[in-house]
């Protein structure tokens, strides 16, 4: 399908090499190739079409699922191709509910700033679990579930072995406590808690997320040129109704 192109111009107009331009077609990242009666490879403008294609693809989706999506096209297997992209557009679906759920509940930690007063006279040495469970309204049994989950990073009293809770500490478990009374899953708050840990402030947290929605925006811009690209190639091929 399509006039001849020599390799050259064809790894040319790309910006790679003329080896990788025989590794896609290896790989089945383009269709195949015929050969002269002396085996020199025949490439057309039909290679030149997939290779701008799996390049778009690439863009959007990663090589991974570019090289799925462009093997099942050339194996015939439409299905499979786009089951691939269905695939990567529920990864940023996911991503995108989880970063808004993580936002949502960074938000209902700043609109409650409030610190308990058992937790504002915590002791240098920290507090043991009893003391906490009462400053929290829960169990004890549930501290060391959150704990369990790796929400709570208690010290252990030396020679007792009893788990004593600095100040900061108490402070995750107020975050905690409070997120578990809005409902939120324990995967969300143990993001939340991530981003707390390593930025230190829910407003430098915020920051960051706003950053990750503009991110994520840029990549489900890029899925959607991708997908166009793809979807104009299954034309050119004839795949499409």
């Amino acid at each position: 399908m399509g006039n001849r192109i020599r390799v050259a111009d064809l790894a040319r107009t790309a910006g790679i090499s003329v080896q990788q331009v025989r590794n896609y077609v290896d790989t089945g990242v383009l269709p195949p190739v015929e050969r002269t009666a002396s085996g020199y490879r025949v490439f057309t403008t039909a290679h030149a079409e997939a290779l701008a294609t799996a390049r778009e693809a690439a863009v959007g989706h990663g090589w991974a699922t570019t090289r799925t999506v462009m093997r099942a096209v050339h194996a015939g297997d439409v299905e499979t191709a786009l089951a691939a992209l269905d695939a990567s557009h529920a990864q940023l679906d996911r991503e995108r509910a989880e970063l808004a759920a993580v936002h949502e509940a960074l938000g209902t930690v700043l609109a409650n700033p409030a610190v308990p007063a058992d937790v504002a006279a915590t002791p240098p040495r920290g507090m043991r679990i009893g003391k906490v469970a009462r400053a929290m309204g829960v169990r004890p049994p549930v501290l060391r579930l959150w704990e369990t989950h790796g929400l709570l990073q208690p010290d252990r009293e030396p020679g007792t072995g009893y788990r004593v809770y600095s100040r900061s500490e108490l402070h995750v478990a107020q975050v905690v406590a409070l997120l578990r009374r809005g409902h939120y899953p324990l995967a969300t708050i143990h993001a939340v808690l991530g981003e707390l840990r390593a930025t230190g402030s829910p407003d430098r947290v915020l920051s960051e997320l706003t950053a990750r929605q503009r991110d994520l925006h840029r990549r489900s811009l890029h899925r959607l040129r991708a997908s166009a690209a793809l979807h104009a190639y299954l034309r050119y091929l004839g795949h499409t109704a």
